[in-house]
C-alpha cells in the first residue's frame, strides 16, 4: 500500500496510506486513512492542483453532499470494507 505525505497549512508533515483512488467529473480523489490498522480514520481528499501543474495539491472534501457522493462510489470500490465518513 503506497503512503503519501501531506503538508498542512502550518507545515505540519502528516502521512497517509492510500486505500483508493478515482476520478469523478475530472476531479480526482484519493481514499486515504491513518493507519492499517481495523480501527483506522478514513478521508476522501480533491486534488485542487493546477492541470498544469506537476505536483498534485489535495484538500479533505467537507461538503456534506459531495461527500456523500464520493463515499458512495468508493465504497463500490472496495465492496468488502465497512467504511464510515
Amino acid at each position: 500500500m503506497d503512503k503519501i505525505s501531506f503538508v498542512t497549512e502550518d507545515g505540519t508533515t502528516v502521512e497517509f496510506f492510500v486505500e483508493e483512488q478515482t476520478c469523478i467529473a475530472g476531479k480526482n480523489y484519493l481514499l486515504v486513512s491513518d493507519s492499517l490498522d481495523e480501527e483506522a480514520n478514513a478521508y476522501i481528499m480533491r486534488d485542487i492542483s493546477d492541470p498544469d501543474s506537476t505536483d498534485a495539491c489535495y484538500e479533505m472534501v467537507e461538503d456534506d453532499s459531495e461527500l456523500a457522493a464520493v463515499s458512495k462510489v468508493f465504497q463500490s470500490l472496495l465492496e468488502d470494507a465497512d467504511l464510515e465518513f
